[in-house]
């Protein structure tokens, strides 16, 4: 659309009014907000990729390096597949966290927060609405670029993290942890590739 000013003050100045109003009007499809947020995280039902998380622990000079793929179902949970240092399969489900036995059965992991790995699922899951009975949630950006911010509120969260950094896009690309006791986790997804359903393969271990 492109608006014509006059040379009058007049003229000038009923252009400008317009130009205020179409400003204002179009304010709200422009923003992106928390609830935008979980309707975009939340349109994709399966996620593949690859991974990495470094672990930064005081008096280490490097950080601890895992490496591996990912597969992500909003309806089941997290496939995580380490390759390096040592091959090894996690799920988390709403169950907690397994390993994959040597015999391809499940073995629930006794004295895991379950608190702790339903987080986890929350934040891939963009379940802000749970997200916020525990932190503070500040969102900036636009729906191709943003980032959350989550500030603990609960007493227990308070004693792990200081906060948590979520960075994505299209599709959720990172995820910072900074804990009270200075150490710091960084889980970094890449070449994510969206998908409607899940393998027959991936189907058979979130069984």
């Amino acid at each position: 659309m492109i608006l014509s000013f006059t040379k009058s003050p007049e003229g000038f100045g009923r252009g400008l009014v317009l130009l205020c109003l179409l400003l204002v009007s179009s304010w709200p499809a422009l923003a992106f907000d928390l609830s935008d947020l979980q309707q975009k995280l939340q349109q994709t039902p399966v996620v593949r990729g690859d991974f990495s998380q470094e672990k930064y622990i005081a008096g280490l000079p490097i950080p601890l390096v895992g490496l591996g793929q990912f597969c992500f179902s909003n309806k089941h949970g997290i496939l995580w597949d380490l390759t390096v240092p040592i091959k090894q399969r996690l799920r988390i489900t709403k169950d907690g966290l397994a390993l994959e036995t040597q015999d391809g059965k499940w073995q629930l992991q006794a004295g895991q927060d379950s608190r702790q790995t339903r987080l986890f699922l929350d934040v891939l899951q963009g379940d802000t609405d749970e997200l916020h009975k525990q932190f503070q949630l500040a969102l900036n950006g636009n729906s191709e670029d943003w980032q959350l911010t989550l500030t603990p509120k609960t007493a227990l969260l308070k004693q792990i993290f200081t906060r948590i950094q979520i960075n994505g896009g299209a599709l959720l690309s990172k995820v910072e942890l900074f804990e009270t006791s200075g150490e710091r986790t960084v889980i970094r997804l890449q070449n994510s590739k969206a998908d409607t359903r899940l393998t027959a393969e991936e189907a058979r271990l979130f069984e």
